[in-house]
């Protein structure tokens, strides 16, 4: 997937206004099936996955035992006993790996499916439009967070509501031979109504507005949910012991650092690693994990850790671009919101 086709800010401002089409098929699929599926996935996980109902998904984290994120997942319930966990591409191994690890105890099996599934995504509030004649089920029926097994562009899918843009949308799970036919009807058939196909670069503008974070950015070994704004993931409640409990009720309390939305004045561009300072201080405080100018904004974004006691929003910090510092202020996540 290359990081733009036409350009990134066409391809971004596309997805707002009509909708882009995503070639995903670096991102994993991992299938859990078996009479104690979910239970594995209730002790594996730090979301309880047992209590989705069949054709239903979540948002989700796999910690290690000392709460650090080694990813965050989509957990679709396919059925009764069928799972499918959907990590980030770079951390395919490590997830497959820590779950086959986490589920040796359990009547479940693993099957990583990563290398023989595709996913194509499209997203935008025309999505629904363009890609209904192509499906074999009503998509007024599917509710975000939701998905089911159905046929797509004439071959098998699974469909799911989800996405990664802040918009409307669907995701296409198929065989990856079939991927291809896919792509191809879809764009052919979308290219009227304004679909355009978006790369990396459009992906992660649109992520970054929506509030969305990245792993290996705002996410890693060494950030916990609570930190990261994520602690709602945590089920303390569900059933048993699950990796990484201990230490996350201990994080709980004592978070070492927070997740903040910057909003940086004037022209200059917030990158990752950029240092970030309370106003005339010589130290820094923090650090931007993403940053961006945004195009449907209209003026620069970021996100990045800093203490627990400056991550009040309205909050007045400085981010040190190159040889100067941009005033910025702490603001609202997500920085876009679509329209109901």
């Amino acid at each position: 997937m290359p990081v733009q086709y036409k350009g990134l800010v066409e391809e971004h401002l596309a997805v707002r206004r009509d909708a882009g089409l995503f070639d995903l098929s670096h991102m994993g699929e991992i299938f859990i099936d078996g009479p104690e599926a979910a239970a594995a996935l209730d002790y594996a996980l730090v979301t309880a996955p047992g209590k989705l109902a069949v054709g239903r998904a979540h948002y989700s984290m796999i910690c290690d035992a000392n709460g650090g994120i080694l990813d965050d997942l989509i957990v679709y319930r396919l059925g009764d006993t069928r799972y499918m966990v959907v990590p980030n591409a770079s951390n395919v191994e490590t997830v497959s790996a820590a779950l086959r690890e986490r589920l040796a105890n359990f009547d479940a099996t693993l099957d990583d499916a990563s290398m023989r599934t595709s996913l194509v995504a499209i997203q935008g509030p025309r999505a629904a439009e363009i890609l209904q004649p192509f499906v074999d089920v009503d998509l007024s029926t599917i509710k975000y967070y939701s998905g089911t097994e159905t046929r797509a562009c004439g071959v098998p899918a699974i469909l799911a509501r989800t996405g990664y843009t802040g918009e409307d949308g669907f995701e296409l799970f198929v065989a990856w031979d079939d991927a291809v036919r896919v792509w191809d009807t879809l764009l052919e058939a979308g290219a009227s109504r304004g679909l355009v196909p978006a790369g990396l670069g459009a992906r992660d503008t649109l992520r970054l507005e929506a509030g969305m974070p990245l792993y290996g950015q705002e996410l890693n070994r060494e950030t916990t949910p609570f930190e990261a704004g994520l602690g709602r993931l945590v089920s303390f409640t569900k059933p048993g012991d699950f990796v990484g409990r201990l230490a996350l009720e201990k994080a709980k309390d004592s978070p070492r650092k927070a997740l903040v939305g910057l909003k940086i004045a004037g022209p200059r561009v917030a990158r990752i690693g950029y240092p970030v300072y309370l106003p005339a201080a010589t130290d820094a405080c923090g650090v931007v994990t993403s940053g961006t100018p945004s195009p449907t904004l209209g003026f620069g974004i970021a996100m990045g850790y800093v203490p627990t006691d400056r991550n009040a929003v309205g909050g007045a910090l400085e981010v040190a671009i190159r040889d100067q510092r941009a005033s910025a202020e702490v603001v609202p996540m997500p920085f876009y919101k679509r329209a109901k």
